[in-house]
């Protein structure tokens, strides 16, 4: 059985990964290489509280605070309130019993107490009388501990303060109807027997977070009525927690440097900073991000040494790996060779392009066998960041050129052209086209003999844009490269199409003497991902694309394509050292096209200007404050002023405050570039289902 629970673990040992239509390799297994955890923190993991929560909190173990904050008033304050409070109840009690006050308070005790009771030494009116005394004594003390504001010392310094810096008690294990420990989803199904396997599993300290989570995506498969309960059932009795085994037959990732959660699907990135700035109720709580959250797509901007890669990138590729091994999503992670974006054993395909010793290739068309598909994707890599940078425009002119060649060529040879040999079919060479001729006259294909000539015909005259796609794939023919790009199927081409499965792909650019070149294949992995994932046919499979430097890649029909994203079950993670990398008409959409925007530490004031807009304005409270001099008009009070003046060394002065409602930017352009402290990072966050959190200050280091 596969990670969906539709086939047995043997078999996926004899093909560790599905092929679609021939464009994913197949994968060696890998025993697991990490040690079995410990039983108890399992459980607890397992059965530890996980509320409901706003929008990026990490929901482990959280405590929902309230939406607005209490007026807190200082300890000093509050202590001597309360005990001036007590000497003033002490003082009306001495009063009234001394009679200072007059009877008046005893009346209602006289109309109370019979003729008879009133004899001397009488047993009843002693109690009645002392009973009254203490009516009136609790009727004081509580006028006068509301008044003291007695109540909130008790919650601060009562026996519910002490308790909560002891340590926390070891609570009851829950009923075996309520323990996720003993799966009751599967036993209220009738897979009992499952059910009991499993739960042996985990008090034996044989499972993992990455088991329970991959054989709960396993039954919802079940419950979904897309697999078979019996062999789901045969597969958890015979294997136990190692049941529906990813592919690569991996339980477990070799490192971890992250918190994950995989019960909600979080990861861990940092703590919200207990900041006035900050909301209330997100004040010291974990930052957790989700696919839920990466569905919208994540842009992340700050300069070299901010962070994004280590703090940002790395732990989302870690959590997005765990959700692969777990059947819950496809990832492919793209940066430079030596990024730090994780180990090699954590990915199941890993493309070192430029690289000698890499097993496994590029697909240069994405899998496709549409000659117009192809080109389009291609025309988007070549030449997509020299369209007109507005979003209305396009790269139909460079798409027509490209689907011109692509389709007699594929007619002919029954493939795509290798790089070299597109490289002199856009150059124009005679000898190439008119092989390409000859071939199809003989097959009886009109239709694509118009296409040569049409392309015979543009070929040489001003503004023909195929000899700026001749230079833009001159790039990619290096010696470099010589041993990449292959369409003759003798290497193993990576192919996006490949994301219909949970698989995990890290893509090396070569970045060092060839940074054009890794610019354009980066624009072309985005091209292939926003293309591949709009056909997919299991969109409960989350999809996402982490792109570590999205210098050169934002285009017009990117933004389009991340537009569309959220509808596919799928999202971009893109950093950028600054805006100034994207074209001036594109940062308005690109950061409307994103649903969570990460300004880190050192932003410049230009760009902070960018985050600024998009976060709007909030109504806020503004306090103004005067002192005005009051001027005394007797002598008595010209005396008391020029002593006050000789003690306090000030004029003595009248205080106005004036409270009004402004408009204010949520964070300034000033703001982001220099009130922001190293390792911190200003979060704004949105979920699939449309719920907001508003930018947010955050520690990533906490």
């Amino acid at each position: 059985m596969d990670s969906d629970g539709t086939r047995d673990a043997r078999e996926t040992h004899a093909n560790p990964v599905p092929r679609a239509r021939s464009a994913v390799p197949p994968m060696p297994s890998r025993a697991p290489s990490v040690p079995p955890p410990d039983s108890s923190a399992f459980l607890n993991w397992l059965r530890a509280p996980r509320p409901e929560a706003l929008p990026g909190v990490w929901r482990f173990g959280h405590k929902p605070r309230a939406q607005e904050e209490p007026e807190l008033i200082p300890a000093r304050q509050l202590i001597s309130g309360a005990l001036i409070a007590f000497l003033v109840g002490w003082l009306v009690w001495s009063l009234l019993w001394n009679g200072y006050l007059g009877g008046w308070w005893l009346l209602p005790l006289y109309a109370m107490i019979p003729d008879s009771w009133a004899e001397p030494h009488s047993f009843a009116s002693v109690v009645v009388v002392y009973a009254y005394y203490v009516v009136i004594a609790l009727i004081i003390m509580l006028a006068v501990g509301r008044l003291g504001r007695w109540s909130e010392i008790w919650r601060r310094y009562g026996p519910s303060a002490w308790r909560g810096k002891t340590a926390p008690r070891t609570e009851r294990p829950p009923a075996p109807d309520h323990d996720p420990a003993e799966w009751p989803q599967l036993r209220a199904a009738g897979a009992v027997d499952a059910a009991e396997r499993l739960a042996a599993e985990a008090r034996a300290g044989r499972m993992r977070d990455v088991d329970h989570a991959r054989i709960v995506r396993a039954w919802q498969g079940v419950r979904s009525g897309r697999f078979n309960l019996a062999t789901f059932t045969g597969a958890v009795l015979k294997d136990g927690a190692a049941a529906c085994l990813h592919p690569s037959g991996e339980r477990d990732l070799p490192t971890r440097i992250a918190r994950h959660d995989l019960l909600t699907g979080q990861v861990r990135l940092g703590t919200t900073a207990d900041d006035p700035r900050n909301p209330y109720a997100y004040r010291g709580a974990g930052l957790g991000l989700g696919t839920e959250l990466l569905g919208t797509s994540l842009l992340a901007v700050g300069p070299a040494g901010s962070g994004k890669t280590g703090t940002v990138v790395r732990p989302l590729a870690e959590s997005l790996c765990l959700h692969a091994l777990a059947g819950r999503a496809a990832v492919v992670v793209v940066g430079a060779a030596g990024a730090g974006l994780g180990p090699a054993d954590a990915f199941d395909v890993v493309v070192r392009i430029g690289n000698p010793e890499s097993e496994y290739d590029l697909d240069l068309y994405g899998g496709s066998a549409d000659p117009d598909e192809a080109a389009a994707v291609l025309a988007e890599a070549l030449v997509g960041d020299l369209a007109d940078p507005h979003p209305g425009s396009d790269s139909r002119r460079s798409t027509t050129v490209l689907a011109q060649l692509l389709g007699p060529f594929r007619a002919v040879h029954g493939r795509f052209p290798s790089v070299p040999e597109l490289r002199r079919l856009l150059d124009g060479a005679p000898e190439p086209l008119r092989e390409l001729r000859t071939a199809l006259q003989g097959s009886g294909q009109e239709s694509l003999i118009r296409e040569l000539d049409a392309r015979e015909r543009q070929s040489g005259h001003p503004g023909d844009v195929a000899a700026v796609l001749a230079d833009r794939v001159a790039l990619l023919d290096r010696p470099a490269f010589a041993g990449f790009f292959d369409t003759s199927g003798q290497s193993k081409p990576f192919s996006l199409k490949a994301l219909d499965h949970p698989v995990r792909v890290r893509i090396d650019l070569p970045e060092r003497g060839h940074a054009d070149a890794s610019r354009m294949l980066a624009r072309l992995v985005l091209a292939q991902f926003t293309a591949s994932v709009a056909v997919r046919e299991d969109r409960s499979l989350f999809a996402c694309l982490v792109l570590d430097d999205a210098t050169g890649v934002v285009t017009p029909e990117a933004v389009r394509g991340i537009q569309r994203l959220r509808s596919g079950n799928a999202g971009v993670v893109l950093t950028l050292r600054t805006l100034d990398d994207v074209a001036r008409p594109l940062r308005g959409p690109l950061l409307g096209a994103v649903g969570c925007r990460m300004a880190l530490s050192g932003l410049t004031p230009w760009d902070g200007q960018d985050f600024a807009e998009v976060w709007g304005k909030e109504w806020i409270e503004a306090r103004d404050v005067t002192d005005r001099q009051i001027i005394a008009e007797t002598p008595a009070g010209k005396a008391l002023h020029i002593l006050r003046r000789v003690i306090t060394g000030k004029a003595p002065t009248q205080r106005a405050v004036t409270v009004r409602q402004v408009e204010r930017e949520r964070w300034s352009a000033s703001e982001l570039a220099h009130g922001v402290p190293p390792g911190h990072a200003v979060l704004s966050l949105t979920n699939v289902k449309g719920e907001h959190a508003p930018p947010l200050l955050v520690d990533l280091r906490g």
